[in-house]
């Protein structure tokens, strides 16, 4: 039968023992039962558990209920009590498991040394990456994960119906359809938001780097995935030309991939650059040779380059502020003038 704390009557140094003896015997009889971890676990509850514990109970009945001229024994008798049970409780152990029992800790051998954590490999990545651009004096820009419409596709002049701005390319948040389409919320798909919120606060010269995660609808895959990593550098002056961003990225993919890689631009298209530019590095497969022995070199598809980013000139459209880019092309004096 399982032990419950008994009221007392007699508070006598006699009758005060026995019931700590049938106590003690009582919790040393249960530790014997254990069998599995769980019964380790209820064992230690039923008699340390700080609410309603066996020894929050003696506490309760038999030391707050003794008259005022039987307290002082019987706290002391409480107080070796609770050591003893403690000791037993603490020495408990499954049936079988003889590690845990007299155990003790020798000080003098030498401690458990903790492993150290390797440095993730996409981080690992992005801090080499961010490191090239700092050593050439960019410093280091971040923003908010959670963005507005306005910051991840107006101000970088995606139009209404460009295709990112559909629920099938981008996350959403929730709940956003009684806002203005410019305040609505979404999970920013590329950390080109940064660039306006620096270039709203930071007169020219700017040169910064942005690393950060982003967010694209894209079902996981060997090549996709909904949350991945981006790191983009944006350069703000008087007298950059295109010459100077591909100096800028050769010399980059040559600290990150070894000074014998070659670089490649092709012609592309983003809304906010003009011109724009892939840029393709030689394939690390095949070393350019588009070639693995006989066979073709399938993942650069046989032209010895792979593409690894996407760069531009930023469009002067987002630097004046212009909401309609034909304007810089009809020829009117008046509108042209203004930025002489």
């Amino acid at each position: 039968m399982a032990y419950t704390v008994p009221k007392l009557i007699d508070y006598s140094a006699a009758a005060l023992e026995k019931a700590a003896g049938e106590c003690v015997a009582a919790c040393a009889a249960e530790a014997g039962e254990v069998r599995t971890d769980a019964d380790l676990k209820s064992y230690r509850d039923r008699w340390m558990a700080r609410k309603n514990g066996i020894l929050t109970q003696i506490n309760d009945i038999w030391l707050k209920g003794a008259p005022k001229e039987a307290k002082r024994e019987a706290g002391i008798r409480v107080n070796e009590l609770k050591a003893r049970i403690t000791e037993l409780v603490e020495k408990a152990h499954v049936a079988g498991d003889d590690s845990q029992a007299g155990a003790s800790v020798d000080i003098s051998l030498p401690g458990i040394r903790r492993p150290i954590g390797a440095e993730h490999p996409v981080m690992k990545t992005m801090h080499e990456i961010v490191g090239v651009f700092q050593k050439l004096g960019y410093s280091v820009a971040e923003g908010p994960v959670v963005e507005t419409d306005y910051y991840n596709f107006e101000a970088l002049n995606f139009p209404l119906n460009h295709p990112a701005r559909d629920t099938q390319d981008t996350l959403f948040i929730a709940g956003q359809q009684s806002k203005p389409q410019r305040e609505r919320l979404l999970l920013r798909t590329h950390t080109s938001p940064v660039q306006i919120r620096t270039m709203e606060k930071m007169r020219p010269p700017v040169r910064i780097v942005i690393p950060g995660t982003v967010h694209r609808n894209d079902p996981p895959d060997a090549s996709h995935s909904p949350m991945f990593h981006q790191i983009e550098g944006l350069a703000v002056d008087t007298n950059i030309t295109f010459g100077d961003l591909k100096g800028t990225l050769d010399h980059a993919m040559k600290a990150l991939f070894g000074s014998s890689v070659k670089t490649h631009f092709r012609p592309s298209f983003f809304p906010f650059t003009e011109p724009s530019a892939e840029l393709y590095v030689t394939c690390f497969i095949c070393g350019g040779s588009g070639k693995r022995g006989a066979d073709p070199c399938r993942p650069c598809k046989q032209t010895g380059f792979i593409e690894v980013l996407g760069c531009g000139m930023v469009d002067p459209m987002l630097k004046y502020g212009v909401d309609d880019l034909q304007y810089f092309f009809q020829g009117d004096v008046r509108f042209l003038e203004q930025f002489g």
